[in-house]
C-alpha cells in the first residue's frame, strides 16, 4: 500500500482523525460504517490514490482514533453530517465526493441536504433505508442491550480484542475494533444512531441533484436491495451498480474500483456519470 497522512481536526471540543491519500483536485471523502472504522477503506483508498485522486477518510465522532463521548446525543447520523462539512473546510476544500459504507452512505445523503453546494457528487455503498428498518431493529436493538446492561462481560470481550495485533487486512482489523470498543461507547452510538433520523426524507432526497453512484447487492437483510433500486428512482442524477457480493469491493476489488474511479473522473470532468451503463450489467 501507499503511504499516507494522519491528522486531525476539533469539531466542538472533539478530536477527529483521519486519514489522506494522494493529492490532486478530484477529493472523495469516504466513511465507515456503523462501529467500524477508516481501516476498513484502507485498501479502496489506495486503489483510487493510484489512479490520481485525493482520497480521505474520516474516523467519525466515536470511532476508531476519534474521541469516544458517551453521551447518545453526540451520535445522530444528521449530526455526522456536520462534522464532515467541518472537515471540508479544515482542508480548504470548497467542493468534494462524499460517500461511504452503510452509515457512511447515509451520512453522505445528509451532507447533501445539509450542505449541497459543497457535495460535487455522491458515491453511496450499501444504503439503509425504510426497507432496512425491521431487520436492522432486530440486530442492533439487541446489541444495545447487550452493550448497556451487560457491561462487564461486553467489557471483558472488549479487553481481550485489544490484545489482538493488528493484522494485514484492514477490513477484519475494522472489525476488531468494533468489539474492542467500550461497551459504554457502543451502546452510547447504537442508542444515538437508532434514536435520530436514519436517512433524509424522500422530499429531501428527490431535492439532491449531485450525481451519485450508489453500489448495492442482493441477499443483505440490513441494506436490502430495494432500497437501492428506491433511492436511485429518488435522486435526479443516479445511477446503480450492482456488486456481486456484500465483499467484492474489499476482497475482489478491481471491477468495482473501475466504476467509482470512472465515476469520480466523469463527475469532476463535468460529464454526467448517470448517462454511463453500469459495469455490473455489462458482467451479466
Amino acid at each position: 500500500m501507499s503511504t499516507y497522512r494522519t491528522s486531525s481536526f476539533t469539531y466542538q471540543g472533539h478530536r477527529l482523525v483521519y486519514d489522506e491519500y494522494g493529492s490532486g483536485d478530484n477529493v472523495l471523502v469516504y466513511m465507515h460504517g456503523l462501529l467500524l472504522d477508516a481501516e476498513l477503506n484502507r485498501g479502496i483508498a489506495d486503489a483510487l490514490a493510484e489512479r490520481g485522486n485525493r482520497v480521505v477518510l474520516l474516523d467519525l465522532l466515536g470511532h476508531g482514533r476519534s474521541d469516544r463521548p458517551t453521551h447518545a446525543s453526540e451520535y445522530r447520523i444528521d449530526s455526522y453530517a456536520s462534522q464532515v462539512v467541518a472537515l471540508l473546510d479544515h482542508l480548504g476544500v470548497e467542493r468534494a465526493v462524499i460517500g461511504g459504507l452503510s452509515l457512511g452512505a447515509n451520512v453522505g445523503l445528509f451532507t447533501a441536504v445539509l450542505e449541497p453546494e459543497r457535495v460535487e457528487g455522491l458515491i453511496l455503498e450499501m444504503p439503509v433505508l425504510e426497507w432496512a428498518v425491521p431487520s436492522a431493529a432486530m440486530v442492533f436493538v439487541p446489541l444495545l442491550l447487550a452493550a448497556h446492561y451487560g457491561r462487564p462481560a461486553m467489557g471483558f470481550l472488549a479487553d481481550a480484542l485489544r490484545r489482538i495485533p493488528k493484522t494485514p487486512w484492514g477490513p477484519l482489523n475494522a472489525l476488531l475494533h468494533a468489539g474492542a470498543l467500550p461497551p459504554e461507547v457502543s451502546s452510547a452510538i447504537l442508542h444515538g444512531v437508532l434514536v435520530g433520523p436514519v436517512a433524509p426524507t424522500v422530499e429531501q432526497r428527490s431535492a439532491i441533484v449531485a450525481p451519485t453512484l450508489v453500489l448495492a447487492h442482493s441477499n443483505d437483510l440490513i441494506h436490502p436491495f430495494n432500497d437501492a433500486v428506491n433511492l436511485v428512482g429518488q435522486l435526479p442524477n443516479a445511477r446503480l451498480e450492482r456488486a456481486r457480493s456484500p465483499l467484492e469491493l474489499r476482497l475482489r476489488p478491481e471491477r468495482l474500483t473501475d466504476c467509482v474511479a470512472s465515476f469520480l473522473e466523469d463527475t469532476y470532468s463535468g460529464k454526467d456519470p448517470a448517462e454511463e451503463p453500469a459495469a455490473g450489467d455489462r458482467a451479466k
